[in-house]
């Protein structure tokens, strides 16, 4: 299945250059064959990582940005502006999904929720025709929320420790 994705959007990336007759450089073809092997939501530097660390094919951050603006274009891959961090996503084929965005650690997963897929494709739009979503649900991961209890259990302690201090003080 990934393969004929990776091929299908190589197809339709040829497709636009040919017919808007913009060269097809290496730097693109190996960019979306990279943003196409991401697992997940991914940063301009995570990519360049990638890059250079799986494919040994350094590209300045200009590139990157530019590319991945094409490729946006394009709706081959989506940005999302998630807290203070701009990630994007290959979207061919999950254009439209649900997001949880965790507000102490940045983790986004995907949230699979159809009544909610329902609902915008059964949404009636006057003069627009929409062709995908993006949902952010913001919270804390279990993670975080353990890490917070876990300090909260300490803070709790040393206080009760001062306190008996004080009181063997004042005896």
């Amino acid at each position: 299945m990934r393969e004929s994705v990776k091929e299908t959007v190589k197809n339709i990336l040829t497709h636009y250059l040919e017919l808007n007759k913009y060269r097809k450089t290496p730097e693109r073809y190996t960019i979306l064959d990279a943003v196409y092997e991401m697992e997940g939501h991914f940063t301009l530097e995570e990519l360049g990582d990638k890059l250079v660390g799986d494919y040994n094919f350094p590209v300045s951050r200009a590139t990157l940005y530019n590319t991945l603006k094409l490729f946006v274009e394009l709706r081959l891959v989506i940005r999302h502006h998630i807290q203070t961090t701009t990630r994007y996503e290959a979207c061919y084929n999950n254009g439209s999904h649900c997001h949880q965005v965790c507000t102490m650690c940045g983790r986004v997963t995907e949230v699979k929720f159809q009544p909610v897929d329902d609902a915008v494709r059964s949404l009636r739009t006057k003069r627009f025709h929409k062709d995908g979503f993006a949902l952010y649900i913001y919270g804390v991961c279990s993670s975080c929320q353990a890490k917070m209890t876990r300090m909260a259990r300490m803070e709790n302690m040393k206080k009760n420790q001062k306190d008996k201090e004080n009181e063997s003080r004042k005896s």
